[in-house]
């Protein structure tokens, strides 16, 4: 993977190809590896990405307390602790609930996979990785932050609004409390309420976003979307599950409806 870096990075800036596509999104990477941050920092600066790196848990988050970052990348393993604890304690916190957090780990089985969706990270990339495959997911992610077109900017169903100008779901007038990547979720089977979508059709809808039909990653951002906006997650009223097929979003939920 370092090899593949520095290959492309050198292609890239011989080029001109990541410079002409410039991103300027300020992204965090905390990660104890201090050749790949390096080389990380070198290619995706030359994508046009402004780069922060920190080596340890404490650096992260003395960088997140002082800087505007846009998104972040995390390592799963760091020397002062976990990263999933680390994700988990940023979806705790409102300055923090929202950022985009793209997950990197050695540890690639299924299940360190869900573990780390269902704690709120919004994308998982198992290490080695190739350089081109991350800067896409990063872009993936950013995308979802970019304002939406006006017009029918609010969907209602009873006493769920989904503010897709303001990229908010509220529930009873409260603002519930989605990732990013859950809030695009919601609003692909929200748009086609009483329609039963499976996994590839929910997949194509996304566009392009990281999600695997072959793992439980959708599954796993659904049951965090019901634990939100359902007032029984265990008897949704709201996403329903069709046994060996996929979802729907129910077009009445709600008494008054």
């Amino acid at each position: 993977m370092l090899q593949a870096l520095s290959d492309t990075g050198r292609a890239a800036r011989s080029s001109g190809r990541l410079n002409n596509a410039a991103m300027s999104a300020r992204l965090l990477l905390i990660d104890d590896d201090a050749r790949l941050t390096a080389m990380l920092s070198d290619y995706l600066s030359a994508a046009g990405f402004e780069v922060s790196v920190a080596g340890t848990l404490a650096a992260g988050r003395e960088a997140l307390a002082t800087g505007n970052h846009e998104l972040l990348v995390l390592d799963l393993m760091l020397p002062d602790g976990d990263g999933l604890d680390f994700c988990r304690e940023l979806r705790a916190v409102a300055q923090s609930r929202r950022l985009p957090v793209l997950m990197l780990s050695a540890r690639g089985e299924p299940m360190d996979r869900i573990l780390g969706l269902e704690l709120g990270a919004d994308d998982y990339l198992p290490k080695p990785f190739e350089p081109r495959e991350l800067q896409a997911r990063i872009k993936a992610l950013l995308r979802r932050l970019e304002p939406q077109a006006s017009g029918d900017d609010v969907l209602r169903f009873g006493r769920l609004d989904i503010d897709l100008a303001a990229r908010l779901a509220r529930l009873d007038g409260k603002a519930c409390d989605l990732t990013s990547h859950q809030f695009d979720l919601l609003v692909v089977l929200a748009q086609s309420p009483g329609r039963v979508l499976s996994r590839d059709q929910i997949m194509d809808a996304l566009k392009g976003h990281p999600l695997d039909a072959f793992d439980r990653s959708i599954d796993v951002h659904i049951s965090r979307i019901r634990s939100v906006i359902e007032d029984d997650p265990k008897a949704p009223r709201r996403v329903l599950t069709v046994r060996g097929v996929g979802y729907v979003f129910a077009r009445k939920q709600d008494s008054e409806t």
